[in-house]
């Protein structure tokens, strides 16, 4: 679920075992390409999220130690004398920074996926790890730790707020450790670990700061999903010292017709200028800069096809230099002429999509990635005064060299005419002259984004890379509601869950299936989140269309899921109750009720599998009991994958071999592809089966072989 970004989980590449001979064998000799483990692809990365220290010196990434993601760092010319400095063993590392020392790492991590983060530092010179933001529960009014229904205490979250060159020593974070529902602001001193209160935030949604650590702007919601920005005018300087005497003044709206493609993006060197995506008296969001003093909006980039996604931002300027526009594929908007040489130069040095991803205070230095879809990522280091690129690693060097294939951009119309920006991905011995249209129809996966408010884009995708290999067509549709593609885009999918938004994945089957790209009654309905939710709509509500469905961490009940978000999403409730329905109405929920798959339990004819994480804060364990609990009610058949260890999605690569072992003996009974063995991937898992490991091949015997 369900908010506006979604689930990312690192999945990459490690060695496979001696497994890959026996199971290539006929399947290679019927012209077919060989199985790819799912080890090699599910595995952890041999190296992901590459950064510069802010001096360019040195270089960090996260990779492997004893089989959980780690912080390393290396001088950027000796990578050979890589050292891991963090030392977590349990679900692994995936968001970290530099801090503007250069001294120390500084990494956020939560526990078992509850997505309560502590910020955590490491001084590389003492190899000392401290906890910044150490507490461990939010108490009530009575001064006692406020109880989850599971008897446990609930737990604060910590939120990276602001971050300066300018202050290499301080961090601004915000605490919701007072109230649950607000995060205070606080300022940490890096050297000594003193957390300074400096405003008591009681109704505020956000904050905005400028490199300057001036705290300029707070937002709120509106009762129609839109929001109200408001400029501080009262003291602005946010140092940490001493709490500071705010003033906010209303400064501008936009409505909720406009939220999810307009928004702040930042401001200039001087605090000045905030820069901003906005839609208003517009379709797609356009880059504009705004003068703070007069209001005057100038506008930076624009199409007409796509909103302003990304912008690469001058590291101490802070000046736009160019705004990524993402239709079909990624492409760049210079706005800066003096990188114009620098992108021309990049664009020659290997295939794939260029993203600048890291830079040096004095901009000299720069990481580089070239994005594919069909390899790893590769890293580049790029000396811009020599205006040379120097290959420094792939993230997943294993993948090199296999087979892997094409994901091919598509437009589908919707039955209302709406054009569905789609992704196929064929198996490569159905798509042997590689145009993107199979020789003749083939089972299909239709694999649904989660969010509901992202996007599924262009590049490299283990899930459909796996599925293609097992002998399925791969779809990945942007239904209605997808963000990317303008406020009508998205506003056409308000209160259209299990309706229209349902209605473009069915369009986009009929698609595949008058275009003899899919069998029509081999079609798996399959997704996390939001896409879990969908595949529950598309057994229940569309019974007959689907062989089978896949629904991971998915709501079955709207209204349930509704009275269980976080606490600290109630700032944002009205974004959820203009988008999907009011579930504090009794016309609200009538209708959530009617659009939930629990409430049509009794329509499922076809084989489902549902993945939980038993932490998950956003889609409750709730979710996926109460609707494997109605199925039993009923004697439907369903078989449910528990983790205890995990969240909103699966975190820990032991956990996610599991999963996917499980799924691909599912899809392989109910859509005739091809499987590799369940064999040892339940090793080292914490995977509970509650029900229905009986009625997936191999699924009984490797849980009675698990350790």
């Amino acid at each position: 679920m369900i908010t506006p970004t979604t689930l990312a989980v690192s999945l990459a590449a490690i060695l496979v075992a001696s497994a890959g001979s026996a199971l290539a064998g006929p399947e290679a000799a019927a012209g077919k390409a060989d199985l790819i483990s799912r080890e090699l692809l599910f595995g952890n990365p041999d190296r992901a999220t590459a950064r510069l220290s802010p001096d360019g010196k040195m270089i960090s990434w996260v990779a492997p130690v004893n089989g959980v993601l780690n912080v390393w760092v290396a001088p950027l010319d000796k990578l050979d004398q890589a050292r891991v400095v963090t030392k977590d063993t349990g679900r692994g590392i995936r968001q970290y920074f530099w801090a503007f020392t250069n001294d120390h790492i500084l990494y956020l991590q939560d526990k078992g996926g509850d997505e309560n983060n502590k910020v955590y530092l490491v001084d590389l010179k003492t190899q000392e790890e401290r906890d910044l933001t150490p507490f461990d529960s939010i108490n009530g009014p009575d001064g006692k730790p406020i109880m989850l229904p599971s008897g446990k205490p609930l737990r604060p979250q910590a939120r990276v707020e602001a971050v300066s060159e300018n202050f290499p020593d301080k961090i601004i974070v915000g605490l919701n450790n007072r109230n649950p529902e607000f995060h205070d602001l606080y300022a940490i001193d890096l050297k000594t670990g003193a957390l300074t209160l400096f405003f008591e935030n009681n109704e505020w949604a956000g904050f905005e700061f400028d490199d300057r650590f001036d705290l300029r702007m707070a937002v709120r919601m509106t009762e129609d999903g839109g929001q109200e920005f408001f400029r501080n005018a009262g003291e602005l300087t946010s140092k940490g010292d001493r709490p500071i005497a705010a003033k906010f003044e209303n400064f501008d709206r936009i409505p909720g017709d406009d939220a999810l493609t307009s928004g702040p993006i930042g401001f200039d060197k001087t605090g000045g200028t905030l820069y901003m995506r906005d839609s208003r008296g517009r379709d797609t969001g356009a880059m504009f800069a705004v003068d703070l003093s007069t209001g005057k909006k100038t506008l930076v980039a624009e199409s007409a096809k796509a909103d302003a996604g990304g912008a690469m931002i001058h590291p101490t300027e802070k000046n736009i230099q160019a705004v990524s526009f993402n239709h079909l594929r990624n492409e760049w908007t210079i706005i800066d002429p003096s990188i114009k040489p620098d992108l021309d130069y990049l664009k020659t040095v290997a295939e794939g999509e260029v993203n600048v991803t890291s830079r040096s205070l004095d901009d000299r230095t720069w990481l580089v990635s070239y994005l594919m879809d069909n390899g790893p990522t590769r890293v580049y280091v790029y000396h811009r005064q020599a205006k040379k690129a120097v290959f420094l690693f792939s993230n997943r060097k294993d993948l090199e060299g296999l087979a892997l294939v094409k994901m091919h951009p598509i437009v589908i119309k919707s039955r209302d005419g709406l054009d569905l920006v789609s992704y196929l991905t064929l198996p490569l011995e159905a798509d042997s002259d590689g145009d993107g249209r199979p020789e003749k129809a083939v089972p299909m996966v239709v694999n649904v984004h989660g969010g509901p408010w992202a996007r599924d884009d262009w590049g490299f995708d283990p899930e459909a890379q796996w599925l293609a290999n097992r002998g399925y067509a791969v779809l990945q549709v942007n239904f209605r509601g997808s963000t990317g593609f303008g406020k009508a885009f998205v506003n056409a999918g308000n209160q259209q869950w299990a309706a229209n938004m349902h209605n473009d994945l069915l369009d986009a089957v009929d698609w595949a299936v008058d275009n003899k790209v899919a069998i029509k009654d081999k079609v798996a309905i399959y997704g996390g989140s939001y896409g879990g939710y969908a595949a529950l709509v598309g057994l229940t509500f569309t019974p007959e269309v689907f062989a089978c469905g896949v629904a991971i961490v998915g709501p079955s009940n709207i209204v349930t899921l509704l009275n269980t978000i976080p606490p600290y999403w109630a700032p944002i409730v009205s974004m959820f109750t203009t988008r999907v329905g009011d579930h504090r109405t009794e016309a609200g929920r009538k209708m959530l009720e009617e659009r939930s798959p629990l409430s049509r339990v009794d329509k499922i004819q076809r084989p489902l599998l549902i993945g939980q994480g038993a932490n998950d804060p956003r889609v409750k364990q709730s979710e996926s009991d109460q609707i494997v609990k109605a199925m039993q009610a009923k004697n439907i058949p369903v078989t449910y994958v528990l983790f205890p260890d995990e969240g909103h999605g699966f975190a820990r690569p032991n956990n996610r071999l599991a999963f996917y072992a499980v799924a691909e003996a599912f899809l392989a009974e109910h859509l005739g592809g091809r499987s590799q063995p369940v064999g040892t991937d339940f090793q080292g898992s914490s995977v509970q089966i509650p029900t229905g490991a009986e009625q997936v091949k191999g699924v009984k015997e490797a849980l009675g072989n698990k350790k």
